[in-house]
């Protein structure tokens, strides 16, 4: 199957995790993605093999694979005259240039917009960023722990009091991957333009942008009430006057989320599920009102009962339940949801299991190829760009290609 992107090439020169995250989603929507990586030591990206408790062993590497499934990888080093002429012949035949380079490097190795433009106009010019492209810190570097998790205000939003420091991302690349599909976003959005209007664009985004938007409902109601976001202690209810919204245990250790903002349409259908028909008469809980007004009773009752039996059973139970909730499950649990099979969010990439992109087609998922190992394609894409043997061979010796 085809993707919306076929017949797309993107060009793009960007190392660990934010930006060519972009790539992989544009890829997964079948445009031609040439990773350019350098000569020699290729994308940093490659020597990641630890991350917390989990070592990776083999070639197969997660670290490496999610975001860049699907791509080619070609060795240049830009550092040298003829590497940076190899990078502007493939940007004449590109439709995106894709990059992660900062201000200062991307004039020093001629990727900056006015160099690429100047090879090709109508070229799609998209830059990922820590801290935006305009301002006084627009040259600094940064990684999503610092630009989209802590500065953007979600860490201290999540942090209860009392905790020393702040809650960690939850995994790896969390704010990098969040922003990188915003990226994509942005490209086929300037692709469109250009295709309707004949007019190119930049395209920018920031992983402290991308924290600020994922924060956005949350940023809008403290600037409007004053006061900042602050965490609930962990393992509370959840809403003070709904016992329909809140974490509730099951008897095997699991949890289980309500989150039915109308209690009083649901009170009734979550107490014939639970086999406490005898709660739906009961005053306290008549109406809305008096759901409101007793939560602390209703939440007493509903930990009981749902305490006393297994996750999986509630799961059975609660198949034909019409509010909204959902089991808690860890990254492991996950792989064995049948609604997430029966979606194909996980899909085989090789010789891994790789998360689909979020965004389907036509009712189906895109298919995931594995990533590139490194410079694996540098003859393959130099060849389709019209250079012959004699050439790559010159450039290779030169160092300038691998």
């Amino acid at each position: 199957m085809s993707g919306p992107l076929a017949g797309i090439k993107v060009l793009e020169v960007a190392m660990y995790g934010f930006v060519p995250s972009a790539g992989a989603v544009l890829a997964d929507w079948g445009a031609d993605v040439i990773k350019v990586e350098h000569a020699i030591t290729g994308d940093p990206q490659r020597g990641l093999r630890q991350v917390g408790r989990f070592k990776v062993e083999g070639d197969a590497n997660p670290n490496v694979e999610h975001a860049n499934r699907g791509k080619r990888s070609i060795g240049i080093d830009m550092s040298t005259p003829s590497g940076r002429e190899v990078v502007h012949e493939l940007a004449r035949t590109a439709d995106v240039f894709l990059t992660s380079f900062l201000p200062g490097a991307r004039t020093k190795f001629g990727i900056d917009v006015d160099d690429i433009r100047a090879v090709n106009p109508s070229i799609v010019y998209a830059r990922g960023s820590a801290l935006g492209p305009r301002g006084v810190e627009s040259d600094r570097g940064g990684y999503d722990m610092t630009a989209f998790w802590c500065r953007a205000g979600i860490a201290a939003s999540l942090t209860p009091e009392g905790i020393e420091g702040m809650i960690n991302p939850p995994g790896p690349a969390f704010g990098d991957t969040i922003s990188g599909t915003n990226l994509a976003g942005g490209i086929a959005a300037a692709l469109l333009k250009r295709e309707r209007t004949g007019e190119t664009s930049v395209v920018d985004v920031s992983l402290l942008g991308s924290g600020l938007w994922s924060m956005g409902h949350g940023i809008a109601l403290s600037a409007h009430v004053g006061e900042p976001l602050s965490a609930p202690a962990p393992g509370v209810h959840g809403a003070p006057t709904n016992p329909l919204s809140g974490l509730y245990a099951t008897s095997d250790g699991r949890y289980l989320s309500f989150v039915m903002l109308q209690p009083g349409k649901f009170w009734a259908d979550v107490c014939r599920h639970i086999d406490r028909p005898d709660l739906i008469e009961d005053p306290r809980f008549a109406d809305a009102a008096q759901l409101s007004a007793n939560t602390a009773d209703a939440v007493a009752i509903l930990r009981e009962v749902i305490g006393a039996r297994p996750l999986a059973e509630w799961t059975e139970r609660f198949a034909t339940l019409a509010g909204p909730w959902a089991p808690v499950q860890d990254t492991r649990q996950l792989g064995n949801d049948a609604q997430v099979r029966a979606n194909e969010y996980l899909l085989p990439a090789g010789e891994l299991e790789l998360v689909s992109s979020p965004v389907q087609f036509d009712v189906g998922a895109p298919e995931l190829r594995p990533g590139p190992a490194f410079a694996a394609h540098t003859e393959e894409v130099l060849l389709e760009l019209g250079l012959d043997w004699d050439r790559i061979i010159e450039l290779k010796t030169a160092g300038a290609i691998s």
